[in-house]
């Protein structure tokens, strides 16, 4: 090794030592006679003396040294001279008298400053990514990611689980999203896909006798990114034989439980985890991701709006619409500009509008209020009594403001699910200290494609429908639900799964559904009906977002924070100037033209 110690473990109990350090100078300050160097390594910084009456040599090659540097030191631990402590060092109480030093690599002058937690455009820090891992916070992501994922290894080690590699290059099954496409040289005109998830793979490993299983798994779908998803990114996989969706639940609320008290101490975790029907949280939080970190919950106000006047109201009732609101507790005073803010956000989403009512002023009983203090277009098509019948539906009291929408069923659920959220965001009712995880239960087992005038899956065609509603399939597809499970944590969903189909009559009569002919079936997923007649044993599983759990706990708002080389948001990798163009000589290799773009 180039050195002896790292620069952050060194401490009061070194002093008198004879030490060799490696690393980057952090900062170089020059006080004319004596030079400082903070030296950093990944374990921390210290503070490095290059003295000229000491060793002359060491001053003269200091002198030299600049932000980034590659150095190695030798020298003797020393306590700081008093007054000269730095309380923000964990090394802040000793220093390092240099002897012997030299340069191993100089450095040009960064792009970005890396010893200052400054702010940064993306797609800088994205080229220069090798860069940015030096900043502390980027650092400490990492490590945070290293000790969660070592953590999830040997939890399920010690449940009995063994972790099972499964392949990248598979066949292309329809799973949600676009697949990525590998063109192969030895099947000409023939593509492999990369996974989607390991879905199918780890039910194999269940027909195999594997039993528990696990993985971190790499997986990859061609669909446009955002704040919490990549082309590429990382999850937990797992699948369990001779298990109820019980046991799945109460070993992920184990897991988590168990994570956070490890890795992020000083956090909170509901207990036990609360249980949402779909239904029940599309109707109270207009999301099946609600953040439970507070309350501000949807109220339907159809049948109350219908009784009144207002035309806004009656038409969107009429065209099979619903009326639903939220109450903003102590926003009756909000301003005019206020008010327009958050109708831009409202019509933003698609919606046509916000109905907002001011309950006039904080104090008093609400059945006291007045027409005259209503403040609102709506106010003069509603009785008092019908917007005190709003306001009580609401959870409201004196000084609040309700934030009502009418409309489409489903862009009103969505429409007030984010503008909860802002109004969570703006009045800090989310506590920073906790996690509110919670299960999602029962959702649909099919959705109606509109457009393809088709029924599609809710989750994966593989999902096991519940036993009594197995009938409805021939007679009523629209009103059987799932074996289908969410696990949601503070707005975000984090991971799902379900009870898998595990005979092939009940797979076939599910695709067959789906509006594929029994020659579809046999082509794309033949062999996952042959492996259920060889003694497929119950099975189920789940799939959990490993970028997003590490995301949530380093408090980051954005999953590329934790992965070490993410694509940006156009799915570009900037490092590496990736997607790029190959040479004519591969494609032919790849039996591959392309089509000049018109």
């Amino acid at each position: 090794m180039l050195k002896s110690h790292s620069c952050g473990e060194l401490s009061k109990k070194d002093v008198g030592a004879e030490v060799t350090l490696a690393g980057w100078v952090d900062r170089r300050r020059d006080h004319g006679g004596l030079i400082f160097i903070d030296l950093r390594d990944r374990e921390g910084i210290v503070q490095v003396v290059f003295n000229p009456e000491t060793s002359p040599s060491c001053h003269k090659i200091a002198s030299q040294m600049r932000s980034e540097y590659v150095i190695r030191v030798g020298g003797e631990v020393a306590l700081r001279p008093e007054g000269t402590v730095n309380p923000k060092l964990p090394t802040g109480e000793i220093e390092v008298i240099a002897r012997n030093t030299d340069i191993l690599n100089p450095s040009k002058t960064p792009p970005f400053y890396i010893n200052e937690e400054i702010e940064v455009e993306e797609n800088l820090r994205l080229k220069y990514r090798y860069l940015d891992l030096r900043r502390a916070r980027m650092k400490e992501n990492l490590l945070l990611r290293h000790r969660a994922v070592k953590f999830i290894r040997d939890f399920l080690d010690a449940k009995g689980f063994i972790e099972v590699e499964t392949p990248i290059l598979i066949k292309s099954t329809p799973e949600g999203a676009r697949d990525y496409l590998v063109p192969s040289r030895v099947h000409p005109g023939k593509f492999y896909a990369l996974p989607q998830s390991p879905q199918q793979l780890k039910q194999l490993l269940m027909i195999a006798g594997v039993e528990k299983y696990f993985q971190i798994a790499k997986c990859f779908r061609d669909e446009d990114t955002r704040a919490d998803r990549q082309p590429e990114f990382t999850q937990l996989d797992l699948e369990m034989s001779f298990v109820q969706e019980e046991d799945i639940l109460s070993l992920m609320e184990e897991l988590f439980t168990a994570l956070v008290a490890a890795i992020k101490p000083e956090m909170r975790v509901t207990k036990p985890f609360p249980r949402l029907t779909y239904a029940e949280a599309m109707e109270r939080y207009g999301t099946d991701k609600p953040d439970l970190r507070f309350g501000l919950e949807l109220g339907d106000l159809t049948d109350i709006a219908a009784q009144s006047e207002f035309s806004i109201f009656r038409s969107a009732i009429a065209e099979g619409g619903k009326v639903k609101g939220i109450c903003a507790p102590g926003c009756g005073g909000y301003s005019r500009r206020q008010l327009d803010e958050l109708n831009k956000l409202v019509q933003s989403l698609g919606a046509g509008g916000l109905v907002t009512m001011s309950l006039g002023t904080a104090g008093g009983n609400l059945n006291d209020l007045t027409i005259k203090e209503v403040k609102s277009v709506a106010a003069r098509f509603l009785t008092i009594d019908q917007i005190k019948q709003m306001g009580q539906r609401l959870g409201a009291k004196r000084g609040d403001l309700l934030l009502i929408v009418a409309g489409n069923p489903g862009l009103v659920d969505m429409t007030l699910s984010e503008l909860r959220q802002e109004m969570g965001r703006r009045l800090k009712l989310a506590d920073p200290n906790l996690f509110a995880f919670a299960f999602v239960e029962d959702f649909p087992l099919l959705r109606w494609d509109e457009e393809a005038k088709r029924w599609d899956s809710e989750h994966h065609p593989f999902t096991a429908p519940r036993d009594e509603d197995v009938p409805l399939l021939d007679s009523a597809p629209e009103k059987v639900l799932g074996r289908h499970y969410d696990v949601v944590c503070n707005g975000y969903e984090i991971g799902g799964g379900s009870i898998r189909i595990y005979t092939s009559e009940l797979q076939r009569k599910v695709f067959r559904l789906l509006g594929y002919s029994d020659e579809e079936i046999d082509s794309r997923f033949g062999h996952m009906l042959e492996a259920f007649q060889y003694g497929a044993p119950p099975h189920g599983g789940i799939a959990l977002g490993l970028d997003r759990i590490v995301m949530l706990l380093a408090g980051e708002e954005n999953i590329r924070e934790v992965i070490a080389f993410p694509k940006n948001q156009s799915a570009a990798d900037l490092t590496f100037d990736a997607p790029s163009p190959v040479s004519q000589e591969q494609l032919a290799e790849l039996h591959l033209r392309l089509r000049e773009e018109r």
